[in-house]
Formats: C-alpha cells, structure tokens, sequence
C-alpha cells in the first residue's frame, strides 16, 4: 500500500527533460515555516507556563492555601527547600514544592 504512494512521490521529484529543477531554498521554506509555527504554538507557551510556575513557588511562604496538582488543598506550616508541609483539616502532608499547582489564598505580605 506504501510503495504506489512512494513510486508516485519519486515520480514527481524527478526532473522532467527541458524542465530545470528548482532551487534548493523552495524546499526549505515549508520546513522552516514548519520549525517556526511550532516554535509558537507549543515550545513558547510551554516554556511561558514553567516560567510562571516557578515564580509560584517562589512565592510560597508559611500561611498560604494552596492546591496541589493531586488537587489536595491544604495550609502551609513550613516551607523547605524541595518541599512544603500543608495542614489539611486533621492531616499534615509533606509534598514537593514541585506539585503546588495554585495559590489560592495568600497569608498577606512576606
């Protein structure tokens, strides 16, 4: 099923007789524009989000509501350096800073 697709595909790479072959750059230029459409939609905003998450937990400090990507919400009562300690309710929790997702409620100023 491949090989009819692949024999018409060098079939119309090939250079007819009194026909030139066409520069090298129109060949480049839809891989490029590939390269740089998906730069855009997908490496930027990525790279955007990680730079916003880190700010988080920059941020975090003893007091604040926080969720976490387990969807846990709970209240910090220490903050370490890989890790925090949340109150929730009766539970103490010890969790990566790397899982907090959002701040719900922030303590006040530092």
């Amino acid at each position: 099923m491949i090989e009819p697709v692949v024999q018409s595909l060098v079939f119309l790479a090939q250079a007819r007789p009194g026909q030139e072959t066409p520069p090298l750059w129109t060949s480049l230029v839809p891989i490029v524009l590939f390269v740089v459409i998906f730069y855009v939609l997908f490496i930027r905003p990525q790279r955007k989000r990680e730079k916003e998450h880190a700010e988080l937990l920059k941020k975090l400090k003893p007091g604040d509501e926080v969720v976490t990507s387990s969807g846990i919400i709970g209240r910090i009562t220490s903050v370490k350096d890989d890790r925090v300690i949340l109150r929730s309710e009766d539970a103490k929790l010890e969790v990566l800073k790397s899982s907090v997702a959002q701040i719900r409620q922030s303590s006040g100023p530092s």
